[in-house]
């Protein structure tokens, strides 16, 4: 059985190509509001797993009222008029004078379906009634998709008027449409020819388990960025104290390019995870001070003060009872009570200190001079914080848009609340570890909860 084809048709500068781009999450298709960017009837093949269909992103209608005509000149009765939308594609004259039209015309006297695009912010005219003529014409399976550019404003009178022509009728923006109502609209195409049907639900089922695969795949991004930056230190041997001190900024300068550099590095992973590979990030154009290393900023990606005094409560109350449970309750939860004071002062006590160097003396004499692991207990939060911003733009980002992506934080405290209270204990305990340079077991699981 051939693969499901869709040919999206329609007047210019209707959206259709933005239509395209989104179902087939492609980021390379031109879109332009220029009239004419398409010319040329182009298929994109989407893929999955267990199955596929096709797209054909088409130019729109020049002189649909010529073409029209020639068509009731060649047809008399309704039976002949397939044949003669046939006729009109393979006469070498109307290709010469209709190359626009015959470009559209063409995947549907191949089998294509018929998606017909219209701008919901712009009123019905009497021209469109050629083109949903000729489309009748063609005898293929139709629906009509209402874009509202701009506004809906025109919405309901468009609606009044596509029931007429065709079968179904939907309102589908590209640029805003979420990943649950792409899936709606693909289930609606099956509708329109029932021997897809089969082959359209696995294509649903298939994008539905990658998105699934593309969140743990996240999450295994975002544990390993944690890791790497929370333990990373740069460190360069020297001979003397005075030595060091002329190193001092060199060995800074490396440690906090390669501490950007390795963030990065996870954001591209996560723009190539979900097929944007065309998307702009602007990090410096953050609303918020974009500098990883400002202390004091921190607070705004991370945990304000007060939240990380609770976390830290938390971790320290939890070191606390694993000592009373070693002791059988003997120590009358003292232990607890004690940790949850010690992770409190820590929390205060660091808030304002990044990272300094470290000389440390060499058996054989001469030192080791070295920049970080950065134990901040708020650091770990802040990479999630910055990480979980960009998973939810990019993660949800249709593949139609063109502008830079803009970024606003997030308020990560909030996203941690709507956690089970227990898997918020698994987070702070392991940022905590992090933050101390221990190795955390199962941390992509963990964090899988909050990108969630």
């Amino acid at each position: 059985m051939n693969s499901p084809k869709f040919a999206v048709v329609g007047h210019p500068n209707k959206g259709k190509s933005s239509i395209v781009a989104t179902l087939s999450h492609n980021d390379s298709i031109e879109i332009s509001k220029r009239s004419g960017t398409t010319q040329q009837a182009q298929c994109f093949e989407i893929k999955t797993t267990h199955s596929s269909y096709e797209l054909f992103d088409t130019p729109g209608f020049q002189r649909p009222s010529k073409v029209l005509a020639w068509l009731k000149n060649q047809a008399k009765s309704a039976d002949k008029r397939s044949q003669a939308v046939q006729k009109f594609v393979d006469d070498a004259s109307c290709q010469q004078l209709f190359p626009d039209e015959i470009e559209l015309l063409k995947p549907l006297t191949a089998g294509a379906a018929i998606l017909y695009v219209v701008d919901g912010s712009r009123p019905f005219g009497i021209e469109y009634e050629a083109e949903m003529e000729i489309l009748q014409w063609t005898g293929a399976p139709s629906m009509a998709l209402i874009n509202p550019i701009e506004n809906s404003q025109y919405v309901e009178e468009w609606e009044r008027v596509l029931v007429q022509y065709f079968r179904t009728v939907r309102v589908f923006n590209p640029m805003e449409a979420d990943f649950h109502k792409q899936m709606d609209l693909l289930n609606v195409f099956a509708h329109l020819q029932p021997q897809w049907a089969q082959k359209l639900k696995l294509v649903t089922q298939d994008l539905e388990l990658k998105r699934l695969e593309q969140s743990q795949q996240c999450s295994i991004i975002l544990a390993r960025l944690l890791e790497d930056l929370c333990h990373h230190k740069t460190t360069q041997k020297v001979l003397s104290k005075a030595q060091a001190n002329l190193v001092e900024p060199l060995l800074k300068n490396q440690y906090l390019k390669w501490m950007v550099n390795r963030e990065q590095k996870a954001i591209q992973e996560m723009l190539t995870l979900y097929s944007h590979y065309h998307t702009q990030i602007h990090i410096e154009d953050m609303s918020l001070p974009h500098d990883l290393f400002d202390c004091e900023q921190w607070y705004l990606w991370g945990l304000t003060k007060n939240q990380l005094m609770t976390s830290a409560a938390i971790t320290g109350a939890a070191a606390g009872s694993a000592i009373d449970l070693a002791l059988a309750g003997s120590s009358l939860m003292l232990g607890a009570v004690g940790g949850g004071m010690v992770g409190l002062a820590s929390a205060w006590l660091g808030a304002n200190k990044l990272v300094d160097m470290r000389l440390q003396g060499l058996p054989i004499g001469g030192y080791d001079a070295s920049f970080g692991p950065i134990s901040h207990q708020n650091f770990p939060y802040v990479v999630i914080g910055r990480f979980l911003t960009l998973y939810q733009k990019i993660s949800t980002r249709n593949h139609a848009l063109r502008e830079i992506l803009d970024i606003n934080p997030i308020d990560l405290k909030e996203k941690i609340n709507q956690l089970e209270v227990s898997e918020q204990k698994k987070l702070h305990l392991s940022c905590d570890k992090l933050s101390h340079q221990k190795p955390v077991e199962d941390l992509n699981k963990i964090l899988l909860q909050i990108l969630n």
